[in-house]
C-alpha cells in the first residue's frame, strides 16, 4: 500500500470572485471528466474550458485528484441540502409508512440519477482520505437518526428502530447505486428502485 498523500484542494475561496473561479473550474472539470473520461481530461483543458489561466487553477488545485476530491465534497454538500429539505417536508406532512419509505428511496434514486456519470466517477475513483470517510459516516448517521425518528413515529422498525434505520440507509444506498448505474439485464433502473421500495415496505411491516 502506497504511503503517498492524497491530493486535496490547496485552499478554499473566500471572496465572491474567487468562489466564482473555484466553481467555474469545478464545473469545467465535471463536464470534461464526463465527456472525455478522467484520464483524458487534462488540467490545461479544464482551465481552458473554465476560461481561467492554468495558474488560477493551480492556485486551488495541485492536480486532477484534488479536483475530483473537491467535486466529491460538492456532490456531498448538495446531497445534504436536498436531504434537509426532504426531511423537513416529511416532518411537516407526516405520511404513512409506505409513502415515507417510497419518498426516501426515490430521493436517493433521484440523487444518483441526476448525474450518473459523475456519481460513478466519484464512487469509483474519488480519493477518500480519513476526513472524507468520517464525513460520509457522519452523514450516514444523521440520515439514519432521521429515519429512526419516522420509524418510531410509525411504530415500525422492530425492537431496535435505530439499528433498523441504519440497515435501511446502508441497504438502500447500495441497492439504488447498483440499480441506477448498473441495472440487471432486462430491468430498468425505475423497476429496481420500485422493487427496493417494496422490499423495505414489506420488511418494515
Amino acid at each position: 500500500m502506497s504511503g503517498a498523500a492524497i491530493s486535496t484542494p490547496r485552499k478554499r475561496p473566500r471572496q465572491q470572485r474567487s468562489r466564482e473561479t473555484y466553481e467555474a473550474v469545478l464545473d469545467a472539470a465535471a463536464e470534461l471528466f464526463a465527456r472525455h473520461g478522467y484520464a483524458a481530461a487534462t488540467t490545461n483543458k479544464i482551465a481552458e474550458r473554465a476560461g481561467v489561466s492554468i495558474g488560477s487553477l493551480y492556485q486551488y488545485f495541485p492536480d486532477k485528484d484534488a479536483l475530483l476530491y473537491a467535486l466529491g465534497e460538492r456532490h456531498l454538500a448538495r446531497a445534504v441540502e436536498g436531504l434537509g429539505e426532504l426531511f423537513g417536508r416529511l416532518r411537516a406532512e407526516r405520511p404513512g409508512l409506505e409513502a415515507t419509505v417510497r419518498v426516501l428511496v426515490e430521493a436517493v434514486a433521484a440523487w444518483h440519477a441526476a448525474d450518473p456519470e459523475m456519481h460513478r466517477l466519484l464512487y469509483d475513483q474519488a480519493p477518500r482520505p480519513p476526513e472524507a470517510a468520517a464525513e460520509l459516516r457522519r452523514l450516514q448517521g444523521a440520515v439514519a437518526a432521521e429515519v429512526e425518528h419516522h420509524l418510531r413515529r410509525l411504530g415500525a422498525g422492530g425492537p431496535d428502530p435505530g439499528l433498523t434505520a441504519l440497515l435501511l440507509v446502508q441497504g438502500v444506498e447500495a441497492q439504488i447505486h447498483g440499480a441506477v448505474l448498473d441495472p440487471p439485464p432486462g430491468r430498468s433502473a425505475g423497476e429496481v428502485v420500485q422493487a427496493a421500495a417494496a422490499l423495505w415496505i414489506r420488511a418494515l411491516r
